[in-house]
Protein backbone atom coordinates (compact mmCIF):
# COMPACT_ATOMS: atom_id res chain seq x y z
CA UNK A 1 0.00 0.00 0.00
CA UNK A 2 2.77 2.53 0.73
CA UNK A 3 1.93 3.88 4.07
CA UNK A 4 3.95 5.94 5.69
CA UNK A 5 4.33 4.94 9.66
CA UNK A 6 1.11 7.10 11.36
CA UNK A 7 1.98 5.55 14.01
CA UNK A 8 3.84 6.38 16.99
CA UNK A 9 6.97 4.19 18.08
CA UNK A 10 7.46 3.38 21.55
CA UNK A 11 10.36 5.90 21.70
CA UNK A 12 8.77 8.64 19.93
CA UNK A 13 5.65 7.96 21.78
CA UNK A 14 7.88 8.61 25.19
CA UNK A 15 9.41 11.29 23.66
CA UNK A 16 6.27 13.39 22.97
CA UNK A 17 4.37 12.40 26.04
CA UNK A 18 7.25 12.99 28.20
CA UNK A 19 8.71 16.18 27.12
CA UNK A 20 7.95 19.19 28.27
CA UNK A 21 8.85 22.68 27.55
CA UNK A 22 7.47 25.78 29.37
CA UNK A 23 5.14 23.22 31.32
CA UNK A 24 3.42 22.81 27.91
CA UNK A 25 3.46 18.65 26.83
CA UNK A 26 3.73 17.81 22.88
CA UNK A 27 0.40 16.42 22.12
CA UNK A 28 0.44 13.35 20.06
CA UNK A 29 -0.12 13.51 16.36
CA UNK A 30 -2.63 10.02 15.16
CA UNK A 31 -1.81 10.70 11.00
CA UNK A 32 -1.48 8.30 8.31
CA UNK A 33 0.31 9.18 5.35
CA UNK A 34 -0.27 7.31 1.76
CA UNK A 35 2.32 7.12 -0.53
CA UNK A 36 -0.01 5.82 -2.83
CA UNK A 37 -2.67 8.42 -2.99
CA UNK A 38 -2.43 11.01 -5.61
CA UNK A 39 -2.15 14.04 -2.92
CA UNK A 40 1.51 15.03 -1.98
CA UNK A 41 2.07 14.26 1.67
CA UNK A 42 2.70 17.61 2.88
CA UNK A 43 -0.76 17.96 1.50
CA UNK A 44 -2.38 14.00 3.35
CA UNK A 45 -0.39 15.86 6.74
CA UNK A 46 -1.80 19.58 6.69
CA UNK A 47 -5.06 18.26 5.62
CA UNK A 48 -5.60 15.66 8.84
CA UNK A 49 -3.82 18.03 11.38
CA UNK A 50 -6.36 20.52 9.99
CA UNK A 51 -9.25 18.18 10.55
CA UNK A 52 -7.53 17.35 14.35
CA UNK A 53 -7.96 20.93 14.92
CA UNK A 54 -11.52 21.53 13.76
CA UNK A 55 -12.87 18.16 14.99
CA UNK A 56 -11.44 19.43 18.71
CA UNK A 57 -8.73 16.70 19.19
CA UNK A 58 -6.52 19.31 19.20
CA UNK A 59 -7.31 22.40 21.97
CA UNK A 60 -6.16 26.32 21.16
CA UNK A 61 -3.01 25.93 22.88
CA UNK A 62 -1.65 22.80 22.35
CA UNK A 63 1.71 22.49 21.79
CA UNK A 64 2.65 20.27 18.11
CA UNK A 65 6.24 18.23 17.48
CA UNK A 66 8.69 20.06 16.32
CA UNK A 67 8.70 19.26 12.20
CA UNK A 68 12.05 17.62 12.57
CA UNK A 69 10.72 15.07 15.65
CA UNK A 70 7.32 14.58 13.19
CA UNK A 71 9.54 13.93 10.17
CA UNK A 72 11.81 11.45 12.01
CA UNK A 73 8.79 9.32 13.34
CA UNK A 74 6.93 9.18 10.03
CA UNK A 75 9.69 8.38 8.21
CA UNK A 76 10.18 11.27 5.67
CA UNK A 77 11.79 14.43 4.71
CA UNK A 78 11.80 17.22 7.06
CA UNK A 79 10.57 19.21 3.72
CA UNK A 80 7.25 17.32 4.36
CA UNK A 81 6.19 18.51 7.36
CA UNK A 82 7.80 22.13 6.74
CA UNK A 83 5.69 22.32 4.21
CA UNK A 84 2.57 20.93 5.89
CA UNK A 85 3.04 23.79 8.99
CA UNK A 86 3.57 26.28 6.68
CA UNK A 87 0.41 25.71 5.25
CA UNK A 88 -1.19 25.67 8.40
CA UNK A 89 0.67 28.93 10.16
CA UNK A 90 -0.70 30.63 6.27
CA UNK A 91 -4.25 29.36 7.14
CA UNK A 92 -4.20 30.74 10.39
CA UNK A 93 -4.88 26.96 12.41
CA UNK A 94 -1.04 27.21 14.53
CA UNK A 95 1.76 29.60 15.29
CA UNK A 96 5.10 29.35 15.95
CA UNK A 97 6.69 31.11 18.73
CA UNK A 98 10.30 31.85 18.58
CA UNK A 99 12.14 29.43 21.67
CA UNK A 100 9.14 28.04 22.41
CA UNK A 101 8.04 25.64 19.42
CA UNK A 102 4.63 25.51 17.71
CA UNK A 103 1.25 25.72 19.06
CA UNK A 104 -2.39 25.00 17.95
CA UNK A 105 -3.30 29.13 17.35
CA UNK A 106 -5.90 30.59 19.82
CA UNK A 107 -9.59 30.78 18.50
CA UNK A 108 -8.17 28.47 15.61
CA UNK A 109 -10.88 25.86 16.65
CA UNK A 110 -14.45 25.32 18.73
CA UNK A 111 -13.46 24.49 21.92
CA UNK A 112 -12.74 20.81 23.05
CA UNK A 113 -16.17 18.42 22.82
CA UNK A 114 -14.92 16.91 26.28
CA UNK A 115 -15.86 19.98 27.54
CA UNK A 116 -19.13 20.85 26.24
CA UNK A 117 -22.34 20.30 27.88
CA UNK A 118 -24.06 17.48 26.11
CA UNK A 119 -27.33 18.83 23.80
CA UNK A 120 -30.49 17.61 24.20
CA UNK A 121 -31.83 15.76 21.60
CA UNK A 122 -33.57 17.98 18.48
CA UNK A 123 -37.46 17.77 18.54
CA UNK A 124 -38.87 15.58 16.35
CA UNK A 125 -40.10 18.10 13.22
CA UNK A 126 -43.70 18.33 13.13
CA UNK A 127 -46.07 18.18 10.55
CA UNK A 128 -47.16 21.37 9.38
CA UNK A 129 -51.45 21.79 8.35
CA UNK A 130 -50.28 25.24 6.67
CA UNK A 131 -52.21 27.13 4.43
CA UNK A 132 -49.66 27.22 1.71
CA UNK A 133 -48.60 23.70 0.48
CA UNK A 134 -50.72 22.45 -2.34
CA UNK A 135 -51.94 18.39 -2.98
CA UNK A 136 -49.81 17.35 -5.90
CA UNK A 137 -51.15 14.02 -7.00
CA UNK A 138 -48.38 11.55 -7.04
CA UNK A 139 -49.96 10.49 -10.14
CA UNK A 140 -48.87 13.32 -12.03
CA UNK A 141 -44.69 13.50 -11.46
CA UNK A 142 -44.03 12.12 -14.82
CA UNK A 143 -45.36 15.28 -16.66
CA UNK A 144 -43.02 17.71 -14.07
CA UNK A 145 -39.96 15.10 -14.93
CA UNK A 146 -40.99 15.68 -18.56
CA UNK A 147 -40.98 19.63 -18.34
CA UNK A 148 -37.68 20.08 -16.71
CA UNK A 149 -36.14 16.83 -19.34
CA UNK A 150 -37.27 19.31 -22.10
CA UNK A 151 -35.38 22.69 -20.27
CA UNK A 152 -32.51 20.12 -20.03
CA UNK A 153 -32.00 20.07 -24.37
CA UNK A 154 -32.69 23.88 -24.91
CA UNK A 155 -29.99 26.56 -25.32
CA UNK A 156 -30.29 29.35 -22.57
CA UNK A 157 -30.48 32.82 -23.79
CA UNK A 158 -26.73 34.27 -24.14
CA UNK A 159 -27.36 37.32 -22.05
CA UNK A 160 -30.28 38.46 -20.09
CA UNK A 161 -33.88 37.20 -21.57
CA UNK A 162 -36.90 40.09 -21.92
CA UNK A 163 -37.50 41.96 -19.13
CA UNK A 164 -40.64 41.09 -18.80
CA UNK A 165 -40.60 37.33 -19.00
CA UNK A 166 -39.62 35.24 -21.87
CA UNK A 167 -42.83 36.16 -24.55
CA UNK A 168 -44.28 31.97 -25.03
CA UNK A 169 -44.47 31.94 -21.23
CA UNK A 170 -46.29 36.00 -20.99
CA UNK A 171 -48.87 34.62 -24.21
CA UNK A 172 -49.87 31.14 -21.87
CA UNK A 173 -50.48 33.40 -19.04
CA UNK A 174 -52.33 35.99 -20.42
CA UNK A 175 -54.51 33.15 -22.05
CA UNK A 176 -55.22 31.88 -19.09
CA UNK A 177 -56.29 34.87 -16.84
CA UNK A 178 -58.66 35.58 -19.61
CA UNK A 179 -59.72 31.85 -19.52
CA UNK A 180 -60.12 31.61 -15.53
CA UNK A 181 -59.90 34.94 -14.15
CA UNK A 182 -62.19 36.92 -16.42
CA UNK A 183 -59.15 38.93 -16.82
CA UNK A 184 -58.57 40.24 -20.47
CA UNK A 185 -54.99 41.55 -20.94
CA UNK A 186 -52.45 41.91 -23.53
CA UNK A 187 -49.38 39.55 -23.10
CA UNK A 188 -46.99 42.33 -22.87
CA UNK A 189 -48.74 43.75 -20.03
CA UNK A 190 -47.98 40.53 -18.09
CA UNK A 191 -45.23 41.09 -15.97
CA UNK A 192 -43.33 37.74 -14.53
CA UNK A 193 -42.48 38.09 -11.19
CA UNK A 194 -40.63 35.34 -8.27
CA UNK A 195 -43.79 34.96 -6.52
CA UNK A 196 -46.57 37.45 -5.06
CA UNK A 197 -44.21 39.18 -2.46
CA UNK A 198 -41.81 39.83 -5.32
CA UNK A 199 -44.37 41.64 -7.25
CA UNK A 200 -45.63 43.69 -4.57
CA UNK A 201 -41.78 44.25 -3.55
CA UNK A 202 -41.42 45.99 -6.96
CA UNK A 203 -44.54 47.89 -6.88
CA UNK A 204 -43.70 49.76 -3.70
CA UNK A 205 -41.52 52.09 -4.95
CA UNK A 206 -43.53 54.04 -7.72
CA UNK A 207 -46.45 54.31 -4.90
CA UNK A 208 -47.18 57.60 -3.63
CA UNK A 209 -46.31 58.95 -0.27
CA UNK A 210 -48.21 57.07 2.62
CA UNK A 211 -48.47 53.99 4.71
CA UNK A 212 -49.79 50.87 2.92
CA UNK A 213 -53.04 49.11 4.43
CA UNK A 214 -53.04 45.54 5.05
CA UNK A 215 -55.94 43.49 5.78
CA UNK A 216 -55.59 41.99 9.71
CA UNK A 217 -55.96 39.33 9.63
CA UNK A 218 -54.00 39.12 6.82
CA UNK A 219 -50.76 37.54 4.83
CA UNK A 220 -47.72 37.60 7.34
CA UNK A 221 -45.15 38.25 4.29
CA UNK A 222 -46.89 40.85 2.86
CA UNK A 223 -46.69 42.69 5.99
CA UNK A 224 -43.16 42.37 6.18
CA UNK A 225 -42.75 42.90 2.61
CA UNK A 226 -44.29 46.64 3.63
CA UNK A 227 -42.62 47.21 6.36
CA UNK A 228 -39.09 46.38 5.01
CA UNK A 229 -39.03 49.31 2.70
CA UNK A 230 -39.58 51.81 5.90
CA UNK A 231 -43.22 52.06 5.35
CA UNK A 232 -45.84 51.97 7.99
CA UNK A 233 -48.38 48.94 8.23
CA UNK A 234 -52.16 50.53 8.72
CA UNK A 235 -54.02 47.18 9.57
CA UNK A 236 -57.32 47.03 7.09
CA UNK A 237 -60.30 45.28 8.54
CA UNK A 238 -60.77 41.83 7.16
CA UNK A 239 -64.64 42.71 6.63
CA UNK A 240 -66.63 45.33 5.67
CA UNK A 241 -65.80 48.37 3.54
CA UNK A 242 -62.09 49.77 3.41
CA UNK A 243 -61.36 53.18 4.20
CA UNK A 244 -58.49 54.58 1.64
CA UNK A 245 -58.02 57.61 3.47
CA UNK A 246 -53.95 59.09 3.94
CA UNK A 247 -53.42 55.74 2.31
CA UNK A 248 -50.96 55.21 -0.49
CA UNK A 249 -52.27 51.79 -1.37
CA UNK A 250 -54.45 48.42 0.07
CA UNK A 251 -53.28 45.12 -0.41
CA UNK A 252 -56.26 42.93 -0.17
CA UNK A 253 -57.20 39.34 -0.84
CA UNK A 254 -60.95 39.71 -2.35
CA UNK A 255 -61.56 36.44 -4.11
CA UNK A 256 -60.94 34.18 -1.04
CA UNK A 257 -59.83 36.34 2.22
CA UNK A 258 -56.48 35.42 3.56
CA UNK A 259 -57.08 33.58 6.43
CA UNK A 260 -60.65 33.60 6.90
CA UNK A 261 -61.55 32.50 3.47
CA UNK A 262 -64.71 34.59 2.80
CA UNK A 263 -65.64 36.48 -0.56
CA UNK A 264 -65.51 40.24 -0.83
CA UNK A 265 -69.34 41.85 -1.63
CA UNK A 266 -69.79 42.80 -4.70
CA UNK A 267 -70.69 46.44 -2.63
CA UNK A 268 -67.70 46.34 -0.63
CA UNK A 269 -65.52 46.12 -4.56
CA UNK A 270 -67.13 48.51 -6.00
CA UNK A 271 -66.46 51.12 -3.11
CA UNK A 272 -62.96 49.70 -2.38
CA UNK A 273 -62.23 50.75 -6.15
CA UNK A 274 -64.48 54.08 -5.70
CA UNK A 275 -62.46 55.07 -2.41
CA UNK A 276 -58.97 54.42 -4.42
CA UNK A 277 -60.49 56.47 -7.47
CA UNK A 278 -61.08 59.35 -4.50
CA UNK A 279 -58.05 59.27 -2.83
CA UNK A 280 -55.55 58.58 -6.03
CA UNK A 281 -54.45 54.84 -4.45
CA UNK A 282 -53.79 51.82 -5.35
CA UNK A 283 -55.20 48.63 -4.66
CA UNK A 284 -52.96 45.28 -4.90
CA UNK A 285 -55.22 42.26 -5.48
CA UNK A 286 -53.39 38.97 -4.57
CA UNK A 287 -55.54 36.46 -6.18
CA UNK A 288 -53.78 33.25 -4.50
CA UNK A 289 -55.86 30.30 -5.02
CA UNK A 290 -58.81 31.29 -6.88
CA UNK A 291 -58.80 28.43 -9.33
CA UNK A 292 -59.28 26.44 -6.23
CA UNK A 293 -63.22 27.10 -5.63
CA UNK A 294 -65.11 23.57 -5.68
CA UNK A 295 -68.63 25.05 -3.97
CA UNK A 296 -69.05 27.91 -6.55
CA UNK A 297 -67.12 28.64 -10.28
CA UNK A 298 -63.97 30.90 -9.23
CA UNK A 299 -64.72 34.33 -8.49
CA UNK A 300 -63.64 37.19 -11.47
CA UNK A 301 -60.76 38.52 -10.62
CA UNK A 302 -61.33 42.37 -8.85
CA UNK A 303 -58.94 43.72 -11.44
CA UNK A 304 -61.55 42.96 -14.44
CA UNK A 305 -63.51 45.90 -12.88
CA UNK A 306 -60.92 48.59 -12.87
CA UNK A 307 -57.29 48.35 -14.55
CA UNK A 308 -56.78 51.46 -13.75
CA UNK A 309 -56.46 51.12 -9.91
CA UNK A 310 -55.67 47.43 -9.48
CA UNK A 311 -52.34 45.81 -9.55
CA UNK A 312 -53.03 42.29 -10.19
CA UNK A 313 -50.97 39.61 -8.23
CA UNK A 314 -51.23 35.89 -9.18
CA UNK A 315 -48.82 32.88 -8.34
CA UNK A 316 -47.87 29.11 -9.11
CA UNK A 317 -47.37 28.47 -5.51
CA UNK A 318 -50.43 26.74 -5.11
CA UNK A 319 -51.09 24.74 -8.31
CA UNK A 320 -47.23 23.97 -8.67
CA UNK A 321 -45.67 24.66 -5.75
CA UNK A 322 -44.20 27.35 -3.80
CA UNK A 323 -40.83 26.23 -4.14
CA UNK A 324 -41.25 27.24 -8.01
CA UNK A 325 -40.86 30.48 -6.69
CA UNK A 326 -43.40 31.94 -9.88
CA UNK A 327 -45.89 34.31 -10.35
CA UNK A 328 -47.11 36.87 -12.81
CA UNK A 329 -48.13 40.71 -12.14
CA UNK A 330 -50.45 43.10 -14.32
CA UNK A 331 -49.78 46.70 -13.13
CA UNK A 332 -51.85 49.51 -13.56
CA UNK A 333 -51.02 50.52 -17.32
CA UNK A 334 -49.14 53.39 -16.10
CA UNK A 335 -46.80 51.82 -14.30
CA UNK A 336 -46.16 49.43 -16.34
CA UNK A 337 -43.10 51.16 -18.51
CA UNK A 338 -41.62 52.13 -15.37
CA UNK A 339 -41.31 48.56 -13.51
CA UNK A 340 -40.45 47.45 -17.36
CA UNK A 341 -37.70 50.05 -17.12
CA UNK A 342 -36.64 49.10 -13.90
CA UNK A 343 -36.52 45.68 -14.22
CA UNK A 344 -34.24 46.04 -17.52
CA UNK A 345 -31.92 48.18 -15.24
CA UNK A 346 -31.33 45.44 -12.63
CA UNK A 347 -31.97 42.57 -14.30
CA UNK A 348 -35.01 41.78 -10.86
CA UNK A 349 -36.77 39.07 -13.12
CA UNK A 350 -37.66 35.26 -12.72
CA UNK A 351 -34.85 32.91 -13.80
CA UNK A 352 -34.97 31.28 -17.45
CA UNK A 353 -35.08 27.73 -17.07
CA UNK A 354 -38.10 28.06 -14.19
CA UNK A 355 -40.11 30.33 -16.55
CA UNK A 356 -39.64 27.69 -19.57
CA UNK A 357 -40.78 24.91 -17.21
CA UNK A 358 -44.08 26.25 -15.85
CA UNK A 359 -44.66 27.00 -19.83
CA UNK A 360 -43.85 23.38 -20.49
CA UNK A 361 -46.07 22.65 -17.81
CA UNK A 362 -49.06 24.98 -18.89
CA UNK A 363 -49.02 23.69 -22.94
CA UNK A 364 -49.00 20.06 -21.95
CA UNK A 365 -52.10 20.60 -19.61
CA UNK A 366 -50.27 19.43 -16.62
CA UNK A 367 -51.45 22.42 -14.93
CA UNK A 368 -54.95 21.78 -15.63
CA UNK A 369 -54.77 18.54 -14.57
CA UNK A 370 -52.74 19.09 -11.09
CA UNK A 371 -55.79 21.85 -10.53
CA UNK A 372 -59.02 19.80 -11.27
CA UNK A 373 -57.40 16.62 -9.07
CA UNK A 374 -56.67 19.36 -6.00
CA UNK A 375 -59.92 20.48 -6.27
CA UNK A 376 -61.45 17.23 -5.94
CA UNK A 377 -59.01 16.21 -2.96
CA UNK A 378 -60.04 19.42 -1.33
CA UNK A 379 -63.48 19.00 -1.51
CA UNK A 380 -63.58 15.46 -0.02
CA UNK A 381 -61.37 16.97 2.94
CA UNK A 382 -62.77 20.08 3.56
CA UNK A 383 -66.52 17.91 5.15
CA UNK A 384 -64.02 16.01 6.91
CA UNK A 385 -62.82 18.74 8.78
CA UNK A 386 -65.81 20.51 9.01
CA UNK A 387 -67.35 17.28 11.02
CA UNK A 388 -64.39 17.41 13.48
CA UNK A 389 -64.73 21.13 14.12
CA UNK A 390 -68.25 22.00 13.60
CA UNK A 391 -69.43 20.75 17.00
CA UNK A 392 -67.05 23.34 18.88
CA UNK A 393 -66.63 26.62 16.10
CA UNK A 394 -68.33 28.66 13.51
CA UNK A 395 -66.51 28.36 9.84
CA UNK A 396 -64.86 32.06 9.15
CA UNK A 397 -66.09 31.16 5.63
CA UNK A 398 -67.54 28.94 3.10
CA UNK A 399 -65.41 26.09 2.04
CA UNK A 400 -62.82 26.68 -0.63
CA UNK A 401 -59.21 26.59 -1.54
CA UNK A 402 -56.73 24.18 0.82
CA UNK A 403 -57.77 25.39 4.10
CA UNK A 404 -60.35 25.77 6.23
CA UNK A 405 -60.62 28.66 9.31
CA UNK A 406 -63.10 28.12 12.53
CA UNK A 407 -63.83 30.51 15.21
CA UNK A 408 -63.55 28.98 18.46
CA UNK A 409 -63.36 30.05 21.94
CA UNK A 410 -59.30 30.43 23.73
CA UNK A 411 -59.09 27.11 25.60
CA UNK A 412 -60.92 25.13 22.68
CA UNK A 413 -57.96 26.33 20.65
CA UNK A 414 -54.93 25.91 23.29
CA UNK A 415 -56.86 22.20 23.94
CA UNK A 416 -56.74 21.16 20.01
CA UNK A 417 -53.30 22.48 19.69
CA UNK A 418 -51.70 21.05 22.18
CA UNK A 419 -53.53 17.14 21.39
CA UNK A 420 -52.03 18.05 17.43
CA UNK A 421 -48.61 18.71 18.66
CA UNK A 422 -48.46 15.70 20.91
CA UNK A 423 -49.42 13.87 17.95
CA UNK A 424 -46.74 15.50 15.58
CA UNK A 425 -48.69 18.14 14.07
CA UNK A 426 -48.71 22.15 14.13
CA UNK A 427 -51.89 23.60 13.40
CA UNK A 428 -52.39 27.55 13.19
CA UNK A 429 -54.52 29.74 15.44
CA UNK A 430 -56.23 32.56 13.97
CA UNK A 431 -54.14 34.87 16.46
CA UNK A 432 -50.76 33.69 14.32
CA UNK A 433 -52.72 35.75 11.38
CA UNK A 434 -53.39 38.70 13.33
CA UNK A 435 -51.77 42.14 14.36
CA UNK A 436 -54.13 44.31 16.40
CA UNK A 437 -57.48 42.33 15.66
CA UNK A 438 -58.30 40.06 18.19
CA UNK A 439 -59.76 36.95 17.19
CA UNK A 440 -59.79 33.22 18.45
CA UNK A 441 -60.04 30.10 16.42
CA UNK A 442 -57.68 27.51 14.54
CA UNK A 443 -56.99 27.39 10.34
CA UNK A 444 -56.90 24.16 9.42
CA UNK A 445 -54.60 23.59 6.19
CA UNK A 446 -55.41 20.04 4.39
CA UNK A 447 -53.34 20.82 1.27
CA UNK A 448 -49.45 19.23 1.88
CA UNK A 449 -50.48 16.25 3.35
CA UNK A 450 -51.76 13.03 2.80
CA UNK A 451 -54.76 11.65 3.76
CA UNK A 452 -53.52 9.28 6.71
CA UNK A 453 -51.62 12.39 7.77
CA UNK A 454 -54.47 13.97 7.81
CA UNK A 455 -56.77 11.43 9.48
CA UNK A 456 -54.13 11.20 11.93
CA UNK A 457 -53.92 15.30 13.07
CA UNK A 458 -57.98 15.26 12.31
CA UNK A 459 -58.15 12.34 15.16
CA UNK A 460 -55.79 14.62 17.58
CA UNK A 461 -57.89 17.52 17.21
CA UNK A 462 -60.88 15.53 18.26
CA UNK A 463 -59.16 14.10 21.06
CA UNK A 464 -58.38 17.84 22.33
CA UNK A 465 -61.75 19.25 21.69
CA UNK A 466 -63.09 16.12 23.83
CA UNK A 467 -65.57 15.15 20.94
Amino acid sequence: MGLVSGGIGPASRATYRGFRQDTCAVKTLPVRLDRDRPEPLGVQLSTQVRDLVVGGALAPGDRLPSTRALASDLGVARSVTEQAYDQLRAEGWITAQQGSGTFVASGGAPPSTAHRRPRRAAEPELVSLDLGSPWIDPRHRAGWRRAWREVSTLTPPAGYPDPRGIPELRIAVADRLARTRGLAVDPDEVLLTAGTTDGLRQLLPYLPDGPVGVEDPGYRAAEQCVRVTGREVVDLPATGPIAMAGLAAAYVTPAHQHPLGHVMPAADRLALLAAAQEHGALVVEDDYDSELRYDVAPIPALAALDRSRVAYLGTASKSVGPALRLGWMVPPPALLRPLVDLRARTYDMPSWPTQRALLALLREGWVDKVVRTARRVYADRAPRVAEVLAPHGIPAGPAAGMYSTWFMPSPAVRRARAAARDAGFDVAPISRYCRSARMSGLVVGFGGVTDAELDRALAALRRGLGS
